[in-house]
């Protein structure tokens, strides 16, 4: 006989989440008992004889006195929380908000005196002395109506609603529970619930998503709870319910479940349970709506579960032991960075152990200081910003501002003025911290700050082996990345797309110009020349390039996303670039654009003292917008009000500018026109990944992707950045194990490098000028030595320079005459590179290469070499392969995605590709070098692609062919210290399978790699059996150490493939 099981909404949600609520001490009520404390108004929302007993608890003290709270002041309370103000929803939301979360002023006599004093709604500081009730099928009656709606659950806190739940069976998209809540709070609907309430759920046993009153359905989010565990779910699942909970949750529509109870016992742990726990549990809530809960403008936002974590986790550091060496919170861009920060800082202000903290932002760029402060003042923060030295010298001194924002280049002021504040409870936060976190001016600022915890935001990745970050900050404390907030939904998704140019180039007459340029030249000055040209990037800059490319991007944006709503950003190689970008896109009519640049130096672009102005275009350009706007704040507050929200430019033309902290959601394709990498690259594609209200906005379409359209070949330094973004998820604190500087060494290194150096002169005259140096330095063994030791000398001072002890105990003459050094020995370098032939001016070269280049080629097609792929999900390859045109072009795809994937399955099987790495490495290099024919070029990356994607199954040995796992632990075994001890291929084959077999055994173990007891019996098992076969039975020599090794290897290579 089969077992039957129930699909439906009550039987798979409902029900499951009233029990489960029930445990976490939400009383449930009868519809009865709900209707009774509401006084039988179905239009009412509170609980009002719940609320008056709450009232009635609270207890009013006075010199020594207490007194209960009278009953008319209950009732003015009462009065304050029923009445809604004539405001809109969203202002009523936060009048509702302060209502709740601070003590409401009422005046009472006690002990024959008459005084004001605070009276909570809610105890946030004791949630116990709260009353949390459960009401199911709660009927509340529509404005201007008699007709009802029926949320599936409303979670109520002193008889306040305060949590509303709508549940859907496992075949319905949690959705439709969205849209019934969206529709709930219209005006002629149920609005007068939802005011009050802080949290809003749509749940099914498999999804959940969450909001707070008054945000559109595109920004309902995913909750993913971190810290309560399936160990804490699984002890309240099992708790049975008080025969009161039992009968008044199994009655009126629930009156026929009354077995459903003893069928839950032991049931699996579902995403539901986990999102209610983490939302709803009574502590949680009361957390989440005091500390969480922000209104920024007109929005109410409440805060990501990774926000949430991001907050807790610092705040746990500060707690545990007075742990003030603070540590690195890296949440990718467009996740609410900014927001976070706000959080956190309310969140440390608040702190019941933080009574006198302080707050100072730090950013390194005056445009992010702005946002930063706009976003906190946004949200009812008023943080004080130093925008001199001298007003942050004040702001520091006088010690009153609870928020202080400011640029870390201030700091230098402050130090200079010897101020210094050793108050522990000072707390730095600091923006972008990959870029700020180093050199003279965090020195500085730890002069000021000598105690202070400093912890770094970044939403760009630090590779495991920059140093500076993680010991300037500490380890991390919250990683949130790129893929983590595609999965959730936090920000879109990337489609790359590569066009490129195809130059009509005269290569005969080229290379006769550059000849004729460069005659007079050595063989090394004109490599120099063509290598300095190649960086500067000229043909990207050349009048046919750009025009062509400005067509291109026109018909681009015109076929896609014009009238849309929708805008993009045009990334221009230089200021000059960018007015011709403008002026071609103007006489092509079709798209409106602006440029946007900062201001050029005024020392350029003047050739004659009798000219009327410059003739530098960049140059008269800014002083046309000076004079139209006034000033370069001005300008740039007009240029992106107007990109944000109005219909006009459609397009925005930058160099360097708005590439970081910049966040238009409308903004979604990016134009890169010019060489990008690393973190540079990434903070430049995150400007259009932000996700856009349209439902809000009087918008032709949605928002699905960001676009990246790219004209200068970037993918390979896109796949690299997303490698070395990837590689940060496993970063784990023992990383920083030996990257801690010491202080000591670095300052003792320095007077070392530095008479290292000047002891290669010393049979010089002290009083030599610069010739006899140039000249002394004309052998190449000797300038060679000299180039080595000033690099040294300079790596020396600027790791000096960036520790703040170096200026407390160096003298200033000293530090002055170490920078003087520097400065000397490399203008020498200079001078001597271009002496003896090393290098050439490029300057001397640029106006003439820039001619011939104009003349000598032309450009007339766009060639799309990498159609649109989703640089998410590169499973397209074979569909996207086929619509490229030559064997080359198909090659060059497969290659680079190849490329990408080995990249990312390295540590998965680091035998198998790490062989397959070199093999494409080699492959690409010979075809460039001319030994292959691009058909057989085509064929042999095919080869590869295939390997790869059976993961290396023809060469895995048939024993181990049905088992992927072992196949990878042998493919290791074979390259490390048991092939090097002498053992057989039978005995690595056995070995491997030994190892598969034994994570098998923990298969069904949750979150197994977070589970330090059971990974540490796997590692005894294998330990054992390698003492017991490899070396007593099969007499494998190997040492402790390097069975160690074996086993952090497999280790690692086991979570890579099994997490």
């Amino acid at each position: 006989m089969c077992a039957t099981f129930r699909t439906d909404e009550v039987a798979t949600s409902q029900l499951p989440a009233m029990l489960l609520l029930a445990k976490m001490d939400w009383q449930p009520l009868t519809k009865a008992q709900a209707n009774a404390a509401r006084k039988t108004r179905t239009s009412s929302v509170i609980l009002e004889d719940i609320t008056r007993d709450y009232l009635r608890t609270r207890r009013l003290n006075w010199a020594g006195q207490d007194a209960p709270l009278s009953e008319d002041n209950i009732e003015t309370l009462m009065v304050r929380l029923k009445t809604l103000p004539p405001a809109t929803y969203g202002k009523q939301a936060e009048d509702k908000w302060d209502l709740l979360c601070l003590p409401q002023g009422v005046e009472q006599v006690i002990g024959g005196t008459r005084r004001s004093h605070n009276v909570p709604l809610i105890d946030f500081d004791n949630p116990a002395n709260n009353q949390f009730h459960m009401a199911a099928e709660f009927s509340v009656e529509r404005s201007k109506s008699v007709d009802t709606r029926r949320p599936d659950i409303v979670l109520f806190v002193n008889g306040i609603p305060m949590v509303v739940i709508e549940n859907k069976n496992a075949a319905t998209d949690v959705e439709q529970g969205i849209s019934q809540s969206i529709r709930n709070q219209k005006p002629n609907e149920i609005p007068h619930l939802y005011v009050y309430a802080q949290i809003l759920l749509s749940v099914n046993k498999n999804e959940n998503r969450y909001a707070t009153t008054g945000t559109p359905a595109k920004l309902w989010n995913v909750w993913k709870e971190n810290e309560i565990g399936d160990a804490v779910l699984r002890g309240l699942i099992d708790t049975p319910l008080s025969d009161d909970q039992h009968d008044a949750l199994f009655s009126d529509d629930f009156a026929g479940e009354g077995l459903f109870e003893a069928g839950q016992e032991g049931r699996l742990v579902t995403d539901q349970d986990r999102a209610l726990v983490g939302l709803c549990r009574p502590d949680r809530l009361l957390r989440l709506t005091r500390e969480f809960i922000l209104f920024d403008g007109p929005h109410k936002i409440i805060s990501r579960f990774q926000q949430f974590d991001a907050v807790r986790k610092t705040v746990a550091r500060v707690e545990r032991g007075g742990d003030r060496r603070g540590g690195v919170i890296w949440h990718t861009q467009g996740s609410g960075k900014s927001l976070t920060m706000v959080m956190l800082a309310r969140a440390l202000i608040s702190h019941s152990t933080l009574n006198d903290a302080r707050i100072v932002l730090v950013t390194d760029r005056v445009d992010l200081d702005k946002q930063i402060k706009g976003t906190f003042k946004n949200t009812g923060m008023s943080p004080k910003r130093a925008a001199t030295g001298k007003e942050l010298i004040s702001l520091i001194a006088e010690r009153k501002a609870g928020v202080i924002t400011t640029i870390i280049n201030k700091f230098e002021a402050a130090a200079r003025d010897q101020l210094r504040d050793e108050s522990s409870d000072v707390f730095v936060l600091v923006d972008e911290g990959h870029r700020s976190q180093y050199g003279r001016y965090s020195a500085q600022m730890r002069r000021v700050f000598p105690n202070a915890t400093y912890i770094a935001f970044t939403g760009t990745p630090i590779a495991k082996k920059d140093k500076n970050t993680m010991s300037e900050f500490g380890p991390i404390i919250d990683t949130y990345t790129m893929r983590d907030a595609v999965e959730d939904g936090a920000v879109v998704p990337l489609v790359y797309e590569g066009r490129l140019i195809k130059p009509d180039m005269d290569s005969k007459g080229l290379d006769t110009w550059f000849e004729r340029l460069t005659i007079g030249l050595s063989d090394a000055q004109k490599a120099d020349l063509k290598k300095k040209y190649a960086q500067a990037n000229m043909l990207g800059k050349l009048d046919k390039v750009i025009a062509c490319r400005a067509f291109d991007i026109s018909e681009h944006f015109r076929a896609n996303f014009k009238g849309t709503g929708l805008k993009a950003q045009l990334v221009a190689p230089s200021k000059a670039a960018a007015l011709k970008y403008k002026a071609a896109l103007d006489d092509i009519g079709h798209v409106t654009s602006e440029v946007l640049i900062s201001s050029p130096d005024t020392r350029e672009g003047h050739d004659a003292v009798d000219e009327a102005k410059a003739t530098d275009e960049v140059v008269e350009f800014w002083q046309q917008m000076m004079s139209r706007y006034g000033d370069e704040e001005k300008y740039n507050e007009y240029i992106i009000n107007q990109f944000k929200h109005g219909d006009d430019p459609e397009i925005i033309i930058v160099v360097s500018k708005l590439l970081t902290g910049f966040d238009a959601p409308r903004n979604s394709v990016l134009y890169l026109t010019r060489p990008m990498k690393e973190h540079n690259l990434l903070q430049a594609i995150a400007r259009v990944n932000r996700v856009l209200d349209s439902d809000s906005d009087d918008y032709n379409t949605d928002k699905d992707e960001g676009y990246i359209v790219d004209y200068e070949g970037v993918l390979e330094n896109l796949d690299e950045a997303f490698s070395h973004y990837d590689a940060l998820a496993g970063y784990e604190e023992k990383d920083l194990e030996g990257l801690m500087r010491n202080v000591g060494e670095i300052l003792d290194k320095l007077p070392q490098t530095h008479s290292h150096l000047w002891a290669l002169f010393q049979s010089l005259d002290g009083n030599a000028d610069e010739e006899a140096y140039e000249v002394f330095l004309a052998d190449d063994a000797i300038r060679e030595d000299f180039y080595s030791r000033l690099t040294a000398y300079g790596k020396a001072l600027a790791a000096a320079l960036g520790a703040a002890r170096f200026y407390d105990e160096t003298p200033e003459a000293d530090i002055h005459r170490y920078k003087r050094d520097l400065k000397r020995f490399t203008n020498l370098r200079s001078a001597v590179k271009r002496r003896y032939a090393e290098e050439v001016d490029f300057s001397d070269y640029e106006k003439r290469i820039e001619k011939i280049l104009h003349d000598h080629v032309g450009a007339t097609d766009i060639e799309l070499v990498i159609p649109p792929v989703n640089i998410f999900n590169l499973e397209m390859m074979k569909e996207t392969e086929e619509k490229l045109g030559s064997d080359r072009a198909k090659a060059d795809f497969i290659a680079h995605s190849t490329k990408r994937t080995i990249t990312e399955k390295m540590e998965e099987n680091p035998a198998l590709y790490k062989k397959l790495s070199d093999l494409l490495e080699s492959l690409i290099n010979d075809f460039i070098e001319g030994r292959y024919a691009e058909a057989e070029y085509l064929k042999r990356v095919r080869d590869i692609h295939g390997t790869v994607l059976s993961e290396g199954q023809e060469e895995t040995p048939n024993a181990l062919a049905d088992d992927a796992n072992a196949a990878a632990y042998h493919g290791y075994l074979l390259t490390g210290p048991t092939k090097d001890a002498g053992a057989d291929e039978d005995t690595q084959i056995a070995f491997a399978k030994f190892i598969s077999q034994t994570f098998d055994s923990y298969r069904n173990v949750p979150q197994l790699f977070q589970q330090t007891a059971k990974l540490n019996e796997i590692r005894l098992a294998i330990d054992n059996y390698m003492y017991d076969v490899l070396l007593d039975e099969q007499g494998v020599s190997l040492s402790p150490e390097q069975m160690d090794v074996i086993i952090e290897n497999i280790m690692t290579i086991a979570e890579r493939r099994l997490s």
